[in-house]
């Protein structure tokens, strides 16, 4: 059904008004990746006009965090109910016998920067990547389908470097490897909000299969096809799918490559994709993300189910957010409900014991906006004093990503409580009050002020 994927998802960003539409001729080489910073990867875009591609170019997509719960129907109150409602119920996926993904198949005498607008997006990056390629595998144990989002490194022809990441994709090629066995690979480019958001869930934390976890999310069947060289199914109407195998005994080198954070990732060598056969629909349109912004904000919402579900055992939490500054990972807000003094302390040490990604923490009262940021500086310089509410963990186990932590391999981790003491004699933190006026997003200034947007 055209409900679902990426043309179901540009006709609703139209049709909200959110989608921008660049009938400039762009370069895919910095110009289309310095268009989307510009906009902090926030808004989504169709490039109309690429330079040397007959293909159209969308990117932009899923970086702002209020489209993207538009798009997948939640809001900021529900969002963490209805996604570990997901995670504990799957639902089944339905396959086609053929789906437009399957209107053109390219079979042979492949080479992918002829034909894809592949961009390249930092100065020192090594080559074109493809960003927003959501990688699909099997389980071959379970038989589950596995999804996730790796950079992948054009080297030329049909072969693309794959930075695999995840420990139990690692394993399970290593073992094919063993026996002289290719692992065999899909590459989805143009997807929904829902499909993008089931592949960050944690396949080795929950065990789910990624396809049942994205058809309990959108309430109705995922609608797969089959591949046509490998045994793998995939979206039926996605845009591009690119089959193709991992191959084993073989290395490549990778990177470096503008990362997470900003700062460019390391150089090693790692197994690549030989491209056997690319499908993809009638006029395709080509899907980017800066890397890895709009990756990073869906992995983020994940990461606060799983936050929110830790600090639940240990105080009453409000909400927790885990934030774009810190890359989605490392940084995390955090509101509750104080009923002991001690509760702000221990939701530190729960937050940090969490994940270790985890780097800082603030957690504050629920009258404080943790979507905010001048609300938690002001939360910390007015209810926090360092040497009794700042509590710093030397040399934890962080992430690589971060590059502070690869100066010695260890993280230290700081939490800090500003939230207000329980007794507070005279109100002395008791925050001025408009009457009538205590709520400043339900106000409808456009009263005042008919034209204002």
């Amino acid at each position: 059904m055209e409900r679902q994927m990426l043309r179901h998802t540009l006709d609703k960003l139209r049709r909200s008004n959110y989608l921008l539409e660049c009938n400039r001729e762009v370069d895919p080489v910095y110009e289309l990746g310095g268009v989307l910073t510009y906009f902090r990867n926030r808004q989504p875009i169709l490039f109309n006009r690429v330079k040397n591609s007959s293909m159209k170019v969308a990117g932009g997509l899923y970086g702002n965090r209020d489209i993207f719960y538009d798009l997948v129907n939640v809001n900021k109150e529900n969002r963490l109910f209805k996604f570990m409602d997901a995670i504990a119920n799957p639902k089944p996926y339905k396959v086609l016998p053929t789906g437009p993904v399957k209107e053109n198949i390219i079979k042979g005498n492949i080479d992918l920067p002829e034909i894809l607008p592949i961009p390249k997006f930092n100065e020192r990056d090594s080559s074109s990547y493809i960003t927003a390629g959501v990688l699909v595998v099997r389980d071959p144990e379970t038989g589950k389908f596995f999804t996730s989002i790796r950079r992948m490194q054009v080297l030329g022809g049909n072969k693309i470097s794959v930075l695999i990441g995840s420990p139990k994709l690692t394993n399970d090629f290593l073992e094919l490897e063993k026996r002289n066995k290719d692992l065999e690979v899909a590459i989805v480019l143009g997807y929904d909000a829902y499909f993008l958001l089931a592949c960050q869930v944690s396949s080795a934390t929950y065990g789910v299969d990624k396809f049942e976890i994205d058809s309990a999310l959108r309430g109705e069947p995922l609608e797969l096809v089959r591949c046509e060289s490998i045994d793998l199914l995939v979206p039926a109407y996605a845009e591009i799918v690119l089959e193709g195998r991992m191959v084993a005994g073989k290395r490549e080198l990778e990177g470096p490559f503008g990362e997470l954070m900003g700062y460019y990732g390391g150089v090693g060598p790692h197994p690549y994709v030989e491209v056997d056969v690319i499908t993809h629909r009638n006029n395709p349109i080509f899907q980017v993300a800066f890397p890895c912004r709009e990756e990073h904000l869906t992995n983020g919402l994940v990461r606060e189910v799983e936050l929110y579900n830790y600090l639940k055992n240990q105080v009453d939490v409000i909400d927790v957010n885990v934030t774009e500054g810190g890359g989605y990972r490392f940084n995390a807000f955090v509101s509750i409900n104080k009923k002991f003094e001690g509760d702000g302390k221990s939701a530190i040490l729960a937050a940090l014991g969490s994940n270790k990604d985890l780097k800082q923490v603030v957690v504050v009262d629920g009258d404080v906006d943790i979507y905010d940021v001048q609300d938690i500086e002001w939360a910390i310089t007015t209810r926090a004093q360092a040497s009794q509410d700042f509590v710093i963990v030397p040399g934890a186990l962080g992430s690589n990503l971060e590059p502070s932590h690869g100066l010695r391999g260890v993280t230290d981790k700081v939490g800090i409580d500003a939230t207000k003491p329980l007794v507070d004699e005279g109100g002395r933190f008791d925050r001025t009050i408009i009457p009538g006026f205590e709520d400043f997003s339900k106000i409808d200034i456009r009263k005042y002020f008919p034209n204002i947007r």
